[in-house]
């Protein structure tokens, strides 16, 4: 597939569901083609996992496209970083063999996560008890919190230490109130080396990626997590903190929506959902264990187990029309093979009333009646298979009932866990 004439100057990869949905290969796929392959959203709590030749690379902050020599990377003004997991990352990237210099930049507008965010949000799910939100503790939450209430660090506060210092000094104060004790010494001591590190890769990128668009270089949107985990779209308040849809390759590159050209929407062939929350069509038997157990349903970024649930319509089909989805990449479809029957969710009920969408109350999404439509599974091992009509009838079928629900064309189909198992369609 000629990537670049089909979907465009401007890509943007978003997950439909609550995160996890595989998009590391697809970017990892199509960043071979880009010239510059950039994150907006999110901090070191997303994660990607990209299989290459049996080797595993798991990235939490670089965008992916830095396994593809000469592609140039980029950290948007909407991510949020913590810079001691970033240079952890880092190493491992160097350990591995990969240059990343001259090609991997951060914008002086993205925020920092600090420890002192970190102890708070370990503080705050410990307070919350029953009510928890599920959060990684990874100070995510607060970072955010930080940057809207406008006490926020910026990365570009580093190239002037004395500043950085200061606006540091005093929000320790602040936190202190909040219960947190903080070693600022050991801290700044720490800064003041991350600061020599990192000061090279931090620029303008708002103006480095129009330059690149001016000088008609591709650009591909990386998404972190997923539509539902969006802080005004998701399922609130177990969401994230920033907008993980379409919309944060503006507010978190400074990409305006005129110029991104195509949106493709990745989508497990089931569901799965982290932490807290409601899950309409989850699986609490052995049917979700096996999908758990055969897709290796474990996070890249905690290791937590994830709950299982038949394709839910639903939620994929809000997440089509919030996005603007002009293409879907159909995730994992391997995973089940072997089961006998499939359900696919196709509507909602709340007191024998049709809902027309996904519902913003939770507590009306807790307590709805799902209508699922159940299609025949298949028992063969569809991993080695490079064709859409190489695979078993009911598998196309399968594939086919989801692309008419949607209303949006699947032209992606991973059947395996390698960045070579996938189908072009």
């Amino acid at each position: 597939m000629d990537f670049k004439n089909t979907f465009g100057q401007v890509t943007f990869i978003v997950g439909t569901q609550w995160g996890d949905e595989g998009k590391g290969k697809l970017v990892d796929i199509l960043s071979q083609e880009y010239d510059v392959v950039a994150r907006c959203a999110g901090a070191s709590n997303a994660g990607l996992t990209i299989i290459c030749d049996g080797k595993k690379y798991a990235f939490h902050l670089v965008p992916s496209g830095v396994l593809h020599e000469n592609k140039i990377c980029v950290l948007g003004n909407g991510v949020v970083i913590h810079l001691p997991t970033l240079m952890k990352e880092l190493k491992g990237l160097d350990e591995a063999g990969i240059n990343y210099k001259d090609r991997f930049f951060i914008s002086d507008r993205a925020h920092l996560v600090l420890d002192y965010h970190q102890a708070l949000d370990q503080s705050r799910e410990i307070q919350r008890g029953d009510q928890k939100i599920g959060t990684t503790k990874k100070g995510i939450g607060p970072a955010y919190e930080m940057k809207i209430n406008r006490s926020g660090i910026r990365m570009g506060e580093l190239k002037d230490f004395e500043s950085f210092e200061a606006h540091f000094r005093a929000n320790v104060e602040l936190i202190k109130k909040q219960g947190v004790d903080i070693d600022v010494e050991k801290e700044l001591e720490k800064y003041k080396e991350y600061a020599e590190t990192f000061g090279p890769m931090i620029k303008d990128t708002f103006d480095f990626v129009h330059e690149n668009l001016k000088n008609g270089k591709y650009v591909l949107v990386e998404g972190a997590n997923g539509t539902h985990l969006d802080i005004d779209f998701g399922t609130y308040p177990f969401v994230t903190s920033s907008n993980t849809t379409v919309g944060g390759a503006s507010t978190g590159l400074g990409i305006p929506y005129s110029k991104i050209d195509s949106a493709i929407g990745i989508t497990k062939a089931y569901t799965t959902r982290v932490g807290e929350g409601p899950f309409p069509s989850e699986l609490h038997d052995e049917t979700g264990d096996r999908i758990r157990e055969a897709g290796h349903e474990f996070g890249t970024t905690t290791g937590r187990s994830r709950r299982c649930g038949w394709f839910d319509a639903m939620v994929v089909k809000y997440s089509v029309q919030l996005n603007g989805l002009t293409a879907i990449n159909l995730t994992k479809l391997d995973v089940l093979s072997g089961l006998k029957t499939l359900k696919i969710a196709t509507g909602y009920k709340f007191k024998g009333e049709s809902l027309p969408s996904f519902p913003a109350d939770l507590k009306i999404l807790e307590n709805v009646e799902i209508e699922y439509e159940e299609m025949p599974g298949w028992e063969e091992d569809i991993s080695e298979i490079s064709n859409f009509e190489d695979l078993p009838e009911n598998a196309q079928k399968y594939v086919k009932r989801i692309e008419e629900i949607l209303e949006c064309p699947i032209k992606f189909i991973g059947v395996g866990a390698d960045r070579k198992a996938m189908l072009f369609v």
